[in-house]
């Protein structure tokens, strides 16, 4: 399970008034239940239960948290033998997506690494279970098992219909104790600054997720599966009240190219937005893109996609980001305050490359592109930095892959000319280098950085 640093409870003590006490007429009288049909969730959870499974996962590398002896330096020091890789065994959910063909979702977290998958139905039969697809981008990935008898899956209900205060409950299997009911409300939609994914648009819940719930299923009173939960907002294990879930409009569309292609192949407008009070205006066009084919130009407003209204520059690149290579974007725009139809087909992203020194001074002397496509994570590569440049004082080397800015996702050069534009003289780095994961914090008045 994904978590987040929690934030501190603050008790407001506040001094006693003498205030008016409410007449006793005023009180509601207590609502008489009917011993005989007394209110209950359970033939909602009967009708669902099943095709949420169980997912444990088993792999070979080393543990997260190291100690100082981990340090080969230091191992050799003491005279030490080599740290060994050992054999992991990890637990989260899943939901059935597809009975007939055994199409299970999960988290992409929950399956990442795994070399062998072992999922576990309600009734506690297990199957083995092989990877079809992931789209680390959205943490969303499906399973492929044989399909056995009874199993069920749940139907989809429409995420674009939730509204703050529908009551949910989320299923799944937290900390390995087995399948576990919690509910609750929706207490926030459009969450999307979370710095979790490349693409983030969670539906927010008060019902309580916990590590292992991961990738399990949030439902409505319906029974409809609205969302797959993703991660907490908690410290220590624990969950302080807020889970998130990733919702089921975004997982139907990454799920869809999955199964069909076996992978996720974003297509490309080639422009930028940025939020404007007339709305959402497009503020760059890239040369030979598939919007500058389209006529798009910078200065137009970009109302919908699709025929779904474009909330900011966010709502607009997860929309895009659900669109595969060829497909055709419709899109409705403002120019000169008249409406204007336009169609995009979108194109496969090409090599983009940055100069640092037009991103940041603390980036010159970098030249950055995006990550390449096998590599482990997404992110902006440093290809070259030049010595003595403001990029090598501030910790950069070549080979380095920025995966967030100041705690936000990166998830390509794109992404690092939006973020390091935000706070041009300020930055902490998230960065992979040789694959371990370091943390720069850099500053223009400030050299050399700290690292962690």
């Amino acid at each position: 399970m994904r978590r987040l640093a929690a934030f501190g409870l603050v008790l407001i003590c506040l001094p006693a008034f003498d205030l008016p006490r409410p007449a006793y007429g005023a009180i509601p009288a207590p609502q008489i239940v009917d011993a005989q049909n007394p209110p209950t969730l359970a033939p909602v959870i009967k009708r669902v239960a099943n095709a949420v499974v169980s997912i444990s996962v088993r792999s070979t590398g080393t543990p997260e948290e190291k100690s100082l002896f981990d340090d080969p330096l230091l191992r050799q020091l003491f005279g030490l033998p080599d740290s060994q890789a050992r054999e992991t065994v990890a637990a989260g959910s899943g939901v059935v997506l597809d009975a007939k063909k055994g199409l299970i979702v999960t988290n992409y977290h929950v399956i990442e690494d795994a070399e062998a998958i072992t999922v576990t139905f309600a009734d506690g039969r297990e199957v083995k279970g092989l990877l079809k697809g992931a789209d680390p981008d959205t943490d969303i990935a499906v399973i492929d098992v044989p399909p056995v008898a009874g199993m069920t899956s749940i139907p989809l209900g429409d995420s674009e219909m939730l509204e703050v205060g529908d009551y949910v409950l989320a299923i799944g299997n937290p900390f390995g104790i087995g399948q576990t009911v919690t509910s609750g409300i929706v207490s926030g939609l459009h969450r999307n600054a979370m710095g979790l994914e490349g693409y983030e648009d969670f539906i927010q819940t008060d019902a309580s997720i916990n590590p292992g719930n991961s990738g399990g299923a949030l439902i409505n009173l319906k029974g409809e599966l609205i969302g797959i939960n993703a991660a907490l907002l908690g410290s220590n294990g624990g969950n302080s009240g807020f889970g998130f879930a990733i919702p089921i409009g975004m997982v139907r569309a990454i799920t869809d190219q999955i199964v069909q292609y076996g992978s996720v192949e974003r297509g490309e407008l080639g422009a930028q937005f940025a939020l404007s009070p007339a709305g959402v205006a497009v503020t760059r066009v890239d040369l030979d893109s598939a919007a500058g084919r389209a006529g798009l130009k910078a200065g137009d407003v970009v109302q919908k996609i699709g025929g779904k209204p474009v909330a900011d520059a966010i709502g607009l690149r997860n929309t895009l980001a659900l669109l595969r290579v060829g497909t055709v974007a419709d899109l409705t725009v403002l120019r000169g305050g008249k409406p204007l139809q336009l169609r995009a087909a979108l194109t496969a992203p090409g090599p983009k490359t940055a100069d640092g020194k037009d991103l940041s001074p603390l980036f010159e002397g970098a030249l950055f592109a995006n990550a390449r496509p096998d590599a482990r994570e997404s992110g902006a590569l440093v290809v070259t930095v030049e010595p003595g440049s403001k990029a090598d004082q501030s910790g950069l080397h070549e080979g380095d892959v920025i995966v967030s800015v100041n705690r936000k996702r990166v998830i390509g050069v794109e992404a690092l000319i939006s973020e390091a534009g935000k706070s041009p003289a300020r930055m902490v780095l998230n960065v992979l280098r040789g694959g371990q994961p370091i943390l720069l914090s850099i500053r223009e008045d400030a050299s050399p950085p700290r690292k962690k």
